[in-house]
C-alpha cells in the first residue's frame, strides 16, 4: 500500500501544479469575460486569412455560366449543344436518377425513405412520376438492400440502391466483398456479371455528423478488385459519373460528399451524358507543384492553391482523381513527373487511407522525377466528436489550439498550405 502511494504521490503533484497553473485566482468578472471571449465551437477564427469559409459563388471548381460548362471538353456533342440549368448537386442526382429511370425500364431505385424523397432529398419525385413498382422504399437492412440489389443485377436489371449514411453501409459488407465484386470472376468467362449495379451513399463531415453521420469510408472499398468508388466534386460530374456508372459493367459505390448537396450549385447540361469512369481530370495546370485530391476538399485545395502562388510565387497543378479505384494512374503520375512534387489530400484518416497508395505509386514510378517527399494531408485517426469536428479534416492552413494546462500550441487542424510550401522549401 505504501509503495502505491509512493506511486501516486508524484502524479498527484503534478495534476495539481497544473491546475494551479491553468487556474490562477481571478475575479469573478475576468473569469466571465474570458468565458464569453472564448470559442467553444469549430468555426473559422475572426480575421483570419487563410481558413475562411469556401466561397461556393465565386470558386473556379464549378461552372458560373452555361458557355463555361457547355466549353467542357469531355462533354459529348450532344450535350455541348444543348442548354444548361442552374442545379445544386443533390438536384443534379435527382436529374441523373430521373435520365436513366426514363431511359431504361430496367432501372430501379430503392432504399430506406427513397420513396418519399430520402433524407437529402435526391430521389423526390421520382416515385410518382415512375411508380411504386420501380422506386421504393425498403426494410432497415443494409445487408438485405446490397444483397437484394446483387441479385437484382445478376438478373438483368440495373438497381440504383441507397444507402441512408456511409456511417451505415458496414453490415453489407459482406455482400459487396464476397458478392457484387466477386460475381464476374466466379462466371467462369460466361459473361456474366452485376454490371449496372450502383450502390450510392452520402458521406463526409458536414460540421455536426459525430460519429454516425460523419464518416468517409471509401477507403475500406478500394482494397476490393471488382468494384469501382466513384466521388463527384461538383453537380456537373455527379450527374454524368452516376449515369456512366448506370452503363458500368461493374458494379459501383457511388458516394456523394453531403457537405456539398446544397452548397455547390453550378450550371449543369439538361442533355443526358456521361463521363469517363478511372479517368481524373487535370483542373488546373501548374509547373511546380501536383495536388491531388477529390470530393469536398478540392475546394479547399483551390482556396489553399489560390494563396499559396500568390504568396510563394510558384505554379500549381490540381487533379481531381473522381474514380478513387481504380484510380488513373497515368495522369497523376505525368503531372508529378512533370512538376516534380506532390501532395495528396483527403478528408477521411490517413492510416492506410487512398493518399497512402497514391503516394506509394508515385515513389515508386516517379521517384527519381521527384524534388521532394510526397505530402498526404488527411483526416486525423479519430472519431469524429460532436464538437470541433472541424478540426479532424483538412483545411488551407494548420489551426492550433491553445494547451492551457501545459500552456503548448497543439496543432489540430492539418493544413494543404503548409504542405505546399513544405516541399517547396525541402
Amino acid at each position: 500500500m505504501a509503495a502505491q502511494t509512493r506511486a501516486l504521490s508524484p502524479s498527484r503533484g503534478l495534476l495539481n501544479s497544473l491546475l494551479r497553473r491553468a487556474a490562477p485566482c481571478r475575479s469573478p468578472s475576468s473569469t466571465r469575460e474570458r468565458v464569453q471571449s472564448r470559442r467553444t465551437y469549430s468555426a473559422h477564427p475572426p480575421n483570419a486569412r487563410l481558413n475562411l469559409p469556401t466561397d461556393f459563388a465565386t470558386t473556379s471548381i464549378l461552372y458560373h455560366s452555361s458557355q463555361s460548362c457547355l466549353s467542357n471538353p469531355e462533354l459529348p456533342e450532344r450535350a455541348r449543344s444543348s442548354t444548361t440549368k442552374r442545379l445544386n448537386l443533390f438536384q443534379a442526382v435527382n436529374d441523373a436518377l430521373a435520365t436513366a429511370l426514363s431511359a431504361d425500364e430496367r432501372v430501379l431505385l430503392f432504399g430506406e425513405d427513397v420513396a418519399f424523397g430520402g433524407v437529402f432529398r435526391c430521389s423526390m419525385n421520382l416515385a410518382t412520376e415512375y411508380g411504386s413498382q420501380r422506386v421504393f422504399n425498403t426494410p432497415l437492412s443494409e445487408q438485405g438492400i446490397v444483397g437484394f440489389a446483387i441479385g437484382c443485377a445478376a438478373e438483368g436489371m440495373k438497381p440504383v440502391a441507397e444507402i441512408q449514411f456511409a456511417d451505415y453501409v458496414y453490415p453489407a459488407f459482406d455482400q459487396f466483398v464476397n458478392e457484387a465484386a466477386k460475381y464476374r470472376y466466379r462466371s467462369g468467362g460466361t459473361g456474366h456479371n452485376v454490371g449496372g449495379l450502383v450502390v450510392r451513399m452520402p458521406c463526409g463531415a458536414v460540421g455536426h455528423g459525430a460519429l454516425y453521420h460523419s464518416q468517409s469510408p471509401e477507403a475500406l472499398f478500394t482494397h476490393v478488385p471488382g468494384l469501382r468508388v466513384v466521388m463527384p466534386r461538383s453537380p456537373v460530374q455527379a450527374k454524368g459519373l452516376l449515369l456512366a456508372a448506370i452503363q458500368s459493367n461493374d458494379p459501383v459505390i457511388f458516394m456523394e460528399p453531403k457537405a456539398l448537396y446544397r452548397a455547390a450549385v453550378e450550371q449543369v447540361p439538361i442533355e443526358s451524358y456521361t463521363l469517363p469512369l478511372s479517368k481524373a481530370e487535370v483542373l488546373k495546370e501548374g509547373k511546380d507543384i501536383t495536388v491531388i485530391s477529390y470530393g469536398s476538399p478540392l475546394y479547399l485545395c483551390a482556396s489553399a492553391i489560390a494563396v499559396a502562388e500568390k504568396d510563394l510565387g510558384v505554379s500549381i497543378e490540381l487533379v481531381d482523381l473522381r474514380t478513387i479505384y481504380p484510380w488513373d494512374r497515368s495522369t497523376i503520375l505525368d503531372s508529378v513527373r512533370k512538376t516534380g512534387r506532390a501532395v495528396v489530400v483527403h478528408e477521411s484518416m490517413v492510416n492506410a487511407g487512398v493518399g497512402a497508395e497514391v503516394a506509394a505509386t508515385i515513389q515508386e514510378e516517379a521517384f527519381l522525377r521527384l524534388e521532394a517527399p510526397v505530402q498526404r494531408v488527411a483526416g486525423w485517426s479519430i472519431h469524429p466528436g460532436l464538437i470541433y469536428e472541424r478540426f479532424n479534416a483538412p483545411d488551407v492552413a494548420s489551426g492550433f489550439i491553445f494547451a492551457f494546462a501545459s500552456r503548448h500550441m497543439l496543432t489540430m487542424t492539418i493544413g494543404i498550405y503548409d504542405a505546399v510550401k513544405r516541399v517547396i522549401e525541402y
